[in-house]
């Protein structure tokens, strides 16, 4: 009996490691990530053994990695049934959760495992990995140290601990906690050297904080590895974008670009394209860029990148109408799309439909929270909607002794993207020692604004001006109306009427001029740098006389951060009466004048920054039949901005051009601005 007893173990131990040896094939599959073959070898074991514990689990894990995670949890809830207190059960159950995302019921449950067994490498890493699921980084950095010190050196956990330093600095960098996310990268890069996913995290981050020459640092260091070079490149292209140098960064985009025939890595070929095209764009290269963008479409059609690169082509190329129908298409493909999501605000905004701008912008952040240029464009949006209040103080003197000093106020409160309620009130003395002239006036006016349609805005001001002078005292009416168009793209046409006191000096103050003024302007833009601006004045005025004025300025943009441009201005004048002992009013006046014009206007400014512009213009007048003059004209202006809501600049401009006056007279004016925004959004917004 004792023998028989031996023989049976003996058979029954063979039994198990000749089985044992069977599914060494199937744990092969499972390593290797064959799921699909493990998934057909234990199927096929379990046909012939259905109770057995490890091929059932083995299964589990086999169709639970391979997508069919519910399936696999029902397999695990039937084994935790069968095997109540068997841990690697448990184990598989509790990762089973993790493939349906049932994150808050893993967190419970893996909690209790390490309760059980605080010494469990699996129910450790399980449980870090849980809480990193759930943004918990903390306490998922705990856990997975806790792991380490079971197991020090694995690579699982190693390569998890990482992932969870790139989550929570990614979470401090969506809080806008810029320091803290940077220490937390660099203590990545402490523990995994030179890490090529945390040193482009690194350098995203500089890129949003706007420290772009620590990014350009970081991508340099990238750059000396050979396997992330291409990325480096890549991203030392938008640094240099970013700083203003767009040829800088076409030339190293270039770099990057004519290494795409050695590039193996799909990410890599993807950004470099991307990449390059972007440059091209930058550099207003449109016709090549646009061969390129065609060429991808054919390849890919209706890819998502492709399309938003199309859409950035149309918003450089100001056609908006064609890139809002590109940003819609990629969000047909995917509505979480951050670029179509945004760029559809962009492009909502170029088209004058404010209120849908903003809704594109909001809808950005419900899938991105906290998002820095979405929440930029809004705040930019914003400013141009907030109320505020602006003062102008200003000192006036010329040739002619004429002195003046003048203080003007304007308030404009939008109630809606729509409407603005306008108004001003100005005062202004002047005064001339020599004639012992003087005069005060002062003037009130209120009105509204009002967007009829998207590319078409109505304005409307009418007030009172009050004039005491010498020899006079008088109210005349003032009146603004003016039609603001865009009647194609890169145009604009306004048709105004304007009705004003001449109030150059005390004499014309005196004479109580009263001008009505009939004028068009005209801008054209152009995508090869030109521009256009022509104006005309017809002025009727209350002393019989007429005035008939064509101002034209051709420009070339050299620049465009800051802007620098050179032009040509012409100017012609005549008067139907000419009354020169009172003012300028010649029966031909022509001007001609070379200019060079810098800005860096406050609206691009950030908060701590100073903004400024400068005009030289130099060239030759003609009154009458006179000889030729030489003129020329100084316009400056430097400021600085103390906050999203503040502002400041001194300005000052001479100029002797006999047009600029209506004296005639070499001027020098200098002035200082305050601008305030009262609210930190507009009223209508919640």
């Amino acid at each position: 009996m004792k023998m028989k007893s031996y023989i049976l173990l003996f058979f029954a131990s063979y039994s198990l490691s000749v089985f044992s040896q069977e599914m060494q094939e199937g744990y092969t599959y499972l390593e290797t990530g064959e799921y699909l073959q493990a998934e057909l070898f234990f199927e096929s074991i379990l046909e012939g053994y259905p109770d057995n514990k490890t091929a059932r689990l083995c299964y589990g894990r086999a169709i639970g990695l391979n997508g069919k995670t519910e399936d696999a949890k029902t397999l695990f809830t039937d084994l935790l049934a069968d095997y109540p207190s068997d841990f690697e059960v448990k184990l598989n159950y509790g990762e089973s959760l993790l493939w349906n995302s049932n994150f808050l019921k893993a967190k419970a449950y893996f909690k209790g495992l390490v309760e059980e067994d605080p010494k469990s490498f699996p129910a450790l890493l399980s449980y870090a990995n849980t809480l990193s699921n759930l943004k918990e980084y903390e306490g998922a950095l705990l856990y997975v140290n806790k792991a380490l010190a079971v197991l020090p050196g694995n690579p699982n956990a190693l390569n998890s601990k990482k992932y969870m330093y790139l989550g929570y600095a990614y979470q401090k960098q969506q809080a806008q906690q810029y320091d803290k996310a940077e220490a937390l990268l660099k203590e990545n890069l402490s523990l995994f050297n030179n890490d090529k996913g945390t040193l482009l995290n690194l350098a995203n981050l500089y890129l949003i904080a706007n420290r772009l020459d620590d990014a350009k640092a970081t991508y340099e260091l990238l750059a000396e590895n050979l396997d992330s070079k291409v990325a480096a490149l890549n991203g030392l292209a938008l640094v240099s974008h970013l700083k203003g140098k767009n040829k800088e960064a076409l030339i190293i985009s270039q770099k990057a670009y004519d290494s795409l025939p050695i590039l193996k890595n799909t990410s890599d070929i993807k950004q470099t394209q991307e990449r390059y095209i972007q440059a091209l764009i930058w550099n207003k290269k449109y016709n090549q860029s646009e061969e390129l963008i065609d060429a991808l479409l054919k390849e890919h059609p209706n890819k998502n990148w492709i399309l938003a690169l199309q859409a950035t082509l149309n918003i450089y190329k100001s056609n908006f109408k064609n890139s809002l129908k590109d940003y819609n298409r990629v969000l047909e493909n995917d509505s979480t799309s951050f670029d179509g999501n945004l760029g559809k605000a962009n492009a909502l905004k170029a088209l004058g439909h404010y209120d849908d701008a903003y809704k594109s912008a909001e809808n950005t952040l419900t899938f991105y929270d906290n998002q820095k240029d979405a929440l930029n464009f809004i705040k930019n949006l914003n400013t141009t909607f907030t109320p505020f209040y602006e003062i102008k103080a200003s000192y006036t003197f010329d040739n002619g002794d004429n002195k003046a000093f003048a203080i003007n106020n304007i308030v404009e409160i939008p109630f809606s993207t729509k409407f603005k309620v306008l108004g001003s009130f100005n005062y202004r003395t002047t005064d001339n020692n020599v004639t012992d002239n003087n005069a005060a006036s002062y003037d009130v006016n209120g009105g509204m604004s009002y967007q009829i349609l998207p590319n078409a805005t109505l304005k409307g001001t009418a007030g009172i001006i009050s004039v005491d002078s010498k020899n006079n005292k008088y109210n005349q009416l003032l009146a603004n109306l003016s039609l603001n168009i865009k009647p194609f793209k890169l145009q604009t046409l306004d048709l105004n009427y304007n009705r004003e006191i001449q109030n150059f000096n005390a004499e014309l103050l005196d004479r109580e001029i009263v001008m009505n003024n009939f004028f068009v302007n005209y801008n054209l833009s152009t995508n090869f740098k030109l521009g256009l601006f022509t104006q005309y004045y017809f002025t009727s005025q209350n002393d019989d006389n007429i005035r008939n004025l064509f101002f034209t300025s051709l420009y070339y943009n050299l620049l465009s951060k800051p802007i620098l441009k050179v032009g040509l201005n012409y100017q012609y004048i005549t008067f139907k009466n000419q009354v020169p002992t009172i003012y300028f009013s010649p029966e031909k006046f022509n001007a001609g004048e070379i200019f060079v014009n810098l800005i860096k206007d406050e609206v691009i400014a950030k908060p701590k920054e100073w903004f400024y512009e400068l005009t030289v213009a130099f060239g030759l007048q003609y009154i009458e039949d006179y000889d030729s003059q030489s003129t020329y004209r100084l316009h400056g202006k430097v400021g600085y901005k103390f906050s999203d809501r503040c502002l400041v600049n001194l300005y000052g401009t001479n100029s002797n051009i006999a047009s600029a006056t209506a004296a005639g007279f070499t001027f020098v004016e200098t002035g200082l601005r305050f601008k305030w925004f009262l609210f930190n959004k507009p009223i209508f917004r919640k």
